[in-house]
């Protein structure tokens, strides 16, 4: 028999080589902890609320307290920590005003802001104009005017509007269109809106 025809001693054949893999061991050698079917260690978790600040602040009249991410902005507080979906997030940019509320008794994108920086101030928001199940005046000719449609961007007009008219209580119409000018209707109900808004400001004097 020649030399290259002799079997080779060395080399595995594929069953043992799988029940080698099979066993974790191949030819003495123990797989590494990776490659086992033990698991892996778990990584040490970062501890709960180490990168949460205490907020306190006042919201719709009530004292709140709650930890929240440095990140996170004022609509994210109101919609996914105080659960106040009124406030609309609808381009999250600062450019539309469906998220209008009254900080300190200004109108402002909540989107638009941090948390922490309402920090020790007043927030109002959609909900926080109601008197118990009585509509607030604003409310009430918004619904009266017609001034909306598909509703999604009136919260935000109704915040402007209410904002508008404690600053300015009897306005005129270029007022009102001035002072709403910050809030997109994509349904373009603007003429309503006007109405709606003078309207408003006839029976916040009453």
């Amino acid at each position: 028999m020649s030399q290259d025809s002799k079997p080779n001693n060395k080399a595995i054949s594929r069953r043992k080589f799988i029940q080698g893999v099979g066993t974790g061991v191949i030819g003495g050698v123990v797989l590494p902890q990776a490659l086992t079917s033990e698991p892996a260690k778990k990584k040490k978790e970062s501890p709960p609320h180490k990168d949460k600040e205490m907020l306190s602040l006042k919201v719709n009249g009530k004292p709140i307290r709650v930890l929240v991410e440095p990140r996170t902005t004022l609509a994210q507080l109101l919609r996914d920590h105080l659960k106040l979906t009124g406030t609309k997030m609808i381009c999250n940019h600062g450019e539309c005003g469906g998220c209008t509320v009254l900080l300190d008794g200004i109108a402002l994108y909540s989107c638009h802001i941090l948390a922490l920086d309402a920090a020790g101030k007043e927030v109002v928001t959609i909900e926080g104009l109601m008197n118990g199940e009585k509509l607030h005046p604003v409310q009430e000719a918004f619904i009266e005017e017609d001034g909306l449609q598909c509703g999604f961007c009136t919260p935000g007009q109704v915040m402007a509007a209410y904002a508008l008219l404690l600053k300015t209580p009897k306005p005129t119409v270029e007022q009102v269109k001035e002072g709403m000018s910050g809030n997109l209707c994509r349904c373009a109900a603007y003429p309503n809106i006007v109405k709606s808004v003078m309207t408003a400001a006839k029976k916040m004097r009453t």
